[in-house]
This record gives C-alpha cells, structure tokens and sequence, in this order.
C-alpha cells in the first residue's frame, strides 16, 4: 500500500434510518471515484457494502462495513453502518473510527432510530455533511425536508447544492459555491458541467445569499464583506465553511440520488474540502488515552508519535479466520510486527495487514496514523481493546455500549448441537458486543440476549450458516423462588435395616426467616453430643440439596436460617448419608408449616421517551405492576425510572415500539426479590405444576 500522507486521508461513517439509501450510496462513491466500473444494486444483492446473505436476503445493512479507496489525492475510508436500532453497537463502535459523518436522508425523513443515533454524534463532537438522497422519488419534496431536517438537527444547514428538477424528472444539481449546474446519468459518473437554467437562478441565488448569511454569522470579517455590497468570493465563502465545520456548528447539505449517480461527485468533493483529516481533528479535539500509572496521554495523528490504534470491529468468520477492524490513532505499526494489548495488558503477536473494500482484503506492509485496517488472526485482543507500542503503553476509552433488552431461551435441535451452538454463539458475541449468551444456574437455560427481535433473529441465522447449529426459541422462564414466613421445627429421621450394616440417622431443625436478599444461613447448635460432630455436615447438606426445590412449585428456597438442634445417632448405622438424609427430610417437613411465600425477580427500569408520550408509557408500566420511582428531563426527552417484575418485562420490547412509534428505548437491571401477589402466585404454582404433570406423563 503506498503510504498516504495524514492530510489526505478521509475516515467517514454513513449513519441514516433503514431505506434512506446508505448502501446505494456507497456504490455511487465508488462508482464515481471509478473503483466500480458499474453500480450494484441492493435489490439485486451484489452491492460492496452489504455482502453477507442475511443482509442481502432482508435488504438491509445488519454490521457495518468498510470501504477503502482512494479518488482526486485523497484517501477515503467510508464506514457504512446499520440504520436498524437493533445494530445500533456497530453503528456507535464504527463513530469512534472516523472523524466525520455523512448523515444520509431519505424520503422518510429524520425518524426516531437516526435521532438517537445523532445523538452520540454530537456527543463526539463530529463534523457532519448531510445529503438529502432518494429526490429521484415521487412524491419527495427537498424544501419540505430540508425545513424538517432544521428543526429536527437544531443547527444551520446550510446548502451547498440544490436539485435541477424533482421526482422523476430530476436532473442534477447546482453548485452553490461554483455558481454552476451539474448533471450526471444513471450508470455515467462523468458529470457534465454548464450553466444554471434561467427558472432556476433565482432559487439558486436564494440560496446562495442563505449559505453566505450561515457562513458570515461565524465570521466577522466576511462579514462586513457581506453587509458593505462587495462580492462575497466562493474561496472565502469554502474557508469559512470548512471552520464552522469542524467546530460543528453548521453542517453543510447537498442532495441528489445515489442509484442515478446525481450530486455524488459534488458530495464526494464537499467531503474533501469540509470534514477533517484526522490531522485536522486530532488538532480540533485531541485524542486522550490513560498511561497504566493513571497519567493522561495525549496522541497526536503523526507517524512520529508511537503506535497506538482503537480495535472496532471483529469478525471472526469460518474461512476468512479472525479480522480485528483497526483506527490507527498515531505511529506506525509494521505487518507481523508485535505490539502491546492495553486493555487486556497482554503482548499480541501482529499479524498481516490488510486495507478493506466490502469482503475483500488487500495485503498492506504498513499502516500508518489516520489509516483503517484489518489485522489478521489476533490472539486476544477484541472489540474495543487498545493497542499500542509495548514501551508507550496508553489505554483508550471504552466502548460504551447498550445492554441487551430481549431475551430468548433457547435449545439445541438435537444433542449433537449442544457443542455447536454454544460455540458458534460465544464467537458471534465476540463479533458483536451487544448480544449476551449465559447459562441461567437457576432455571438451566441458555440465554441469548440482543437489542430487539430482529437483531436476535439475524444472529440465530449467522449461528445456522455459519456454524451449522439449528436452535429452537422461546421465552425464558422467570427465575422465581420461594422463601417462608413464619418460624418452623421438624424431626427427620432416617432408619434402614439390611442384612448387614443399617443405615441411621435422626435430627431436629428449625427454620426461621431472613430478611430478603439475606440468602441462607446454617447454625449448628448440638449440645451433649447428640450428633457427632462429623455428621454435623453431612446434615447441612442435606439441607442444601433440599432447598433447591421448595414445595410450593419447585423452585429454589432462600433467605432462611436452617439451625440443628437436636438428634440421635447410632454408634454403628449411623454413615454420612444417613444423616444427609435426614437433613433433607427434616428440612422438607419443616416447609410444610412454615407459610412457604413465592418470590419473584424486580427490575430497575429506565425508559427514555420523548415528552408527549411519557403519559403513555408510565400508564403502560403501571399495568405492568411497576412502581414509578422518578422521571428525569433532558432536551425533548424524558427518562422514567421505575421498578418493574421480570415476568411483566419478558415482552416490553415490543410493547414500548407499539407506545411510542419506535421512539423509545429502554434499559433494565436486576433489583431485589419481592413476594408474589396472592392471586397472580396462584397461577404461576397451578402453571408449573401443569408443567411438571405434563412432564412427568
């Protein structure tokens, strides 16, 4: 790879709801940077950026992807990320590799999936380019979007090109700075320059006096230019442009539609020309890392700064092996040169190197401050690690991503599968930091976690492709578990005769309860002997092995004080296991009189919601039995806290889609047990004794 220079390298991210066209964007760019001597098509599955089979059967982008190519001296790096919710941690992992943003609009407009989205945008503080793509379809109205857009972004956009033409009979755009028209064809990346048509130069000089009023608001010297009559020059006019830019103040917004290459070759420019090199943005906002001593480190995109690089991405795929998707933030590092894993604090063995187009991979000798890369077959180092030169140890940031919010039981589809499936999910958690695969100790399920149906469903169709596994889902059972109430004594006495040697063992228990969350507590209070004191154990676990199944509907017993008392033994059929018996026998006895409650598992819950519908959605928790605990405003939303039972959160996912249009999103953790209301216990002990009747014949 010939090394380019920091200054000439673009990293960008795509970012746009589902449909606004990302993918058939990336086509046009390469298209019109003549890396594609044709554009693919998403319909047609053969697109650079969505090649895997589940993106290409749904028709959308499920990972982010990049694409690699150089066009005019510069060096592009364009990250085309998910639109869907569900991937929303791949779409934030990818904007901690670039240094800019294409924010990409449709004919649906700004909806609530781009919006939070935005929202870590402007947390990173990312310059942004906005293209208003898909005018080429009935019934798009560019000035009606472009108002939308304003009062959605809550900051200038400021037109860099407008349409020739609308619906179908688009034609290409006007150069605003240039003062020119420029027309393109579908599948004719060459644009053909000229004139603006006589009906449209005065919608071009209204909007070109609004590009100069936007620019002259940050700075003074254009403008008294502006206000004195004089001139105002498109090179005056682009500086000022690029500062506001980069302090993201504004955003720049040009238009035209991807699948017939209109506008593209204007974006491709503006891009140059107005978001940072990572040079620029390193300058503007500087990279911060944490020495292993605690001290701030501050990194600089030059080759002469050691080596360090930000891992966001990792695919681990059955023939291609392991990809980790490298930032390098500054230095140099080497292929098959070794390096330094921060996070982990481990030496990595490098390994090749290579540049990325969609799925294919070009071997580099080098990667350089500014560059994105692959790096093959890396031992430890995951998504989100830090690496760095060994003796300039720093450690970056996290990732800080959502947790899950939809949980699925799931089982292998034969026995064969059992090793398959869990194999093939720990990688693809690997892949894909969002998902959460567990064994649940208490109800001996495996759980996979994921952002929403969709995500969970696309990851089960990776797990069949990939790794062969077939799986079957269902909703995972509530952990409940059951606890007493009141003070409780009982005898267990175990006595066998045989031939031989008989077996004996005889003790007194009491239970009491504890406090919830108290757990269990074994006392032992034998005086006088009464039972040796190596049987004394072998009582208790008894005890233990009983209370994994409590009486009422077999779930596991806690917060409960079990204490020995009292008994008998026999100096030769006394044994080990005649006591652990008797342990569990007398613990089983004691149940039955001690008012054995159900208890079930409370969430911390957090909705974040816009303000119109928080009536809405605190009415929905309330008929989930949850208790509003506070609601917090921030901007246009609000964040209701509330303690909600598992049992009536299995299904919220969907639930708050149907609430609030797709606008909400929510957040859960585990909080406390509480007991079961009467009635609703009387169900769930009738149901699992169903269950196990069923079972059972």
């Amino acid at each position: 790879m010939q090394e380019p220079r920091v200054d000439s390298i673009r990293n960008i991210a795509l970012v746009g709801s589902t449909g606004a066209g990302k993918t058939s964007l990336v086509e046009a760019l390469l298209h019109t940077a003549g890396v594609l001597p044709s554009m693919g098509s998403v319909l047609q599955g053969n697109t650079v950026s969505d090649f895997e089979p589940e993106e290409i059967h749904r028709q959308i982008s499920v990972g982010s992807t990049v694409a690699h190519f150089s066009s005019k001296d510069r060096v592009f790096n364009i990250i085309d990320t998910p639109g869907a919710a569900g991937f929303v941690g791949e779409t934030k992992a990818a904007l901690r590799a670039v240094d800019g943003v294409i924010i990409v609009i449709g004919e649906s407009g700004v909806r609530s999936d781009l919006e939070s989205i935005l929202a870590v945008v402007d947390d990173l503080r990312l310059p942004c380019v906005l293209f208003f793509n898909q005018l080429d379809k009935d019934r798009t109205d560019w000035s009606a979007t472009l108002k939308a857009c304003q009062e959605a972004l809550k900051k200038p956009l400021l037109p860099v090109t407008i349409p020739i033409g609308a619906e179908r009979q688009l034609a290409g755009v006007i150069d605003l700075m240039q003062k020119i028209a420029l027309r393109s064809a579908k599948d004719h990346p060459k644009v053909q320059s000229g004139p603006i048509p006589a009906d449209l130069e005065q919608s071009a000089m209204d909007s070109r006096k609004v590009l100069i009023e936007g620019v002259a608001e940050v700075d003074d010297r254009l403008l008294e230019t502006y206000l004195s009559g004089a001139e105002v020059l498109s090179q005056d006019i682009s500086d000022v442009l690029k500062r506001a830019t980069h302090a993201t103040t504004c955003i720049p917004t040009l238009c035209g539609s991807a699948i017939h290459t209109i506008g593209i070759a204007a974006l491709l420019d503006a891009v140059a020309a107005y978001l940072p090199s990572p040079k620029e943005r390193a300058l503007q906002h500087p990279v911060i890392g944490t020495h292993t001593n605690g001290e701030a480190i501050t990194k600089q995109a030059t080759t002469s700064d050691p080596f360090s690089g930000f891992v966001f991405k990792t695919i681990i795929d059955p023939f291609v092996g392991r990809l980790s998707y490298v930032r390098v933030l500054s230095g140099t590092l080497e292929a098959d040169g070794a390096f330094y894993n921060a996070t982990k604090q481990i030496r990595e063995k490098g390994g090749h190197l290579f540049t990325i187009l969609g799925k294919k991979y070009t071997q580099a000798s080098r990667a350089t401050a500014g560059d994105i890369i692959a790096i093959g077959k890396l031992k430890d180092t995951q998504t989100g690690d830090t690496i760095c030169d060994e003796h300039h140890p720093i450690r970056f940031p996290a990732l800080h991503l959502a947790r899950p919010v939809m949980s699925f039981a799931l089982e292998p589809k034969s026995k064969a599968d059992v090793e398959k499936v869990s194999l093939g999910l720990h990688k693809l958690v690997e892949e894909d930091p969002t998902l959460e695969f567990s064994r649940n100790q208490e109800t001996k399920e495996m759980i996979l976690s994921g952002m929403g149906q969709l995500h969970v469903d696309v990851t089960f169709e990776k797990l069949r492709r990939k790794y062969g596994a077939e799986v079957i889902v269902h909703t995972p059972k509530v952990p409940y578990k059951e606890t007493i109430r009141k003070t409780a004594q009982a005898q267990g006495k175990y006595k066998k005769q045989t031939g031989g040697h008989g077996q004996f063992g005889d003790c007194w228990l009491q239970l009491d309860p504890l406090p919830r969350g108290a757990g269990f507590e074994f006392v032992n209070r034998i005086v006088g002997g009464a039972i040796p004191r190596n049987f004394v154990p072998a009582v208790e676990k008894g005890v233990i092995e009983a209370m994994h199944e409590g009486l009422l509907a077999g779930f596991p017993v806690v917060d409960i004080r079990v204490t020995v008392y009292d008994g008998s033994y026999h100096t030769v059929d006394s044994s080990e296991m005649s006591f652990k018996i008797a342990g569990s026998m007398a613990v089983k006895k004691a149940l039955e009189s001690a008012h054995a409650v159900l208890l079930e598992p409370i969430m911390n819950v957090e909705v974040n919601v816009p303000d119109e519908v928080v009536g809405a959605v605190i009415g929905d928790l309330n008929s989930r039995r949850g208790r509003i605990v506070g609601v917090t405003a921030k901007g246009g939303t609000e964040t209701i806290h509330a303690h909600v039972p598992l049992a009536d959160m299995l299904k919220y996912s969907l639930a708050l889609n149907a609430v609030t249009g797709g606008r909400g999103q929510y957040t859960m953790a585990f909080s406390m047990y509480e007991e079961v209301p009467r009635d609703q216990a009387v169900r769930v002990i009738e149901e699992h004794k169903s269950l196990k009747h069923a079972v059972a014949h």
